[in-house]
């Protein structure tokens, strides 16, 4: 007899798309819709919708996984719990995510940000399997991380935030103040693809390979990559989003990052195979709904 697989659902909801699938995997997904972010009643509206209808299809689903831009409460028990909390996107702070869900639902829910998500899917399918510890940062129109440990997401205080660390910020060689609303040049602020747009006056794609951005760019990225090899001791450090596209950042962040640790982490991982320890996402831009899809797994 053939074994019936279990399909899961995820929803990796994006500043301004939702990425909704249905399936157990990688080489498995059995459909999958992208939604325009608007607003929470039709968007998660949508995304309703779309697992419902897959249901009809496929039959219930085992779990559903979603891995969304916070901040957010992903603690069950919390007053907030299921909430996007304080985020600077209009109309969607104290969203009650995890209660549309699962008002419509009756399966086990799993509510995380969509980069401890990705760090999942990386630790379960891609640049990470084998490994312990797995940081994932992703550059694009913001900058967020996110941590597996063991196949489960960081969890503390709230969620990892490495978007808003704090890297030096030399004024003279760089005088943009910083496009964060909460903290002007922290992370997020100096180095995210909307920082580089209204520093340069071009969005990141437009700027040419030889721009000097991409290498300021990869001077605060390496400066992120640095204090995460020392405060968690990662075994691999995925960088992914749309800003790392471009082909020669990534090893200039390398690079660079070999120059900031100056060999006090005397291990062969970064100072023989950098190229292996600061990485791409193996799974590409199907990290984020792959890895709702994991967090799905592991509600179930």
């Amino acid at each position: 007899m053939k074994k019936v697989s279990l399909l899961y659902g995820g929803i990796e909801a994006g500043g301004t798309k939702f990425v909704c699938a249905v399936g157990a995997g990688p080489d498995d997904i059995r459909a999958e819709i992208r939604i325009p972010t608007t607003t929470p009643d039709e968007t998660i509206g949508l995304a309703i919708d779309f697992l419902r209808r897959q249901e009809a299809v496929h039959g219930p689903l085992a779990g559903i996984g979603i891995a969304s831009f916070g901040p957010l409460d992903p603690f069950p028990g919390s007053p907030t719990y299921g909430r996007i909390t304080s985020t600077p996107k209009p109309g969607w702070a104290d969203t009650d995510f995890v209660g549309r869900i699962g008002r419509a639902f009756s399966c086990p829910i799993r509510f995380d940000t969509d980069v401890n998500g990705a760090a999942l899917a990386e630790w379960r399918w891609g640049a990470a399997q084998g490994l312990e510890v797995v940081v994932y940062v992703t550059v694009g129109t913001g900058i967020g991380g996110g941590v597996a440990i063991g196949g489960r997401p960081l969890h503390g205080l709230v969620h990892p935030e490495m978007g808003h660390t704090r890297p030096p910020h030399d004024r003279a060689a760089d005088p943009f103040a910083g496009a964060c609303p909460f903290h002007g040049d922290c992370l997020e602020g100096l180095a995210s693809g909307r920082a580089m747009e209204l520093r340069w006056g071009a969005s990141p794609e437009a700027l040419p390979a030889d721009h000097s951005a991409w290498e300021m760019e990869a001077g605060y990225l390496a400066w992120e990559a640095a204090n995460l090899a020392c405060t968690l001791s990662p075994q691999c450090i995925v960088l992914g989003g749309g800003v790392m596209q471009q082909p020669r950042l990534l090893p200039r962040v390398r690079e660079k990052t070999l120059g900031l640790l100056a060999g006090y982490l005397r291990t062969d991982r970064i100072l023989r195979d950098i190229d292996h320890y600061l990485v791409g996402p193996a799974l590409g831009n199907r990290a984020g709904v792959l890895g709702a899809i994991a967090l799905a797994m592991n509600a179930a």
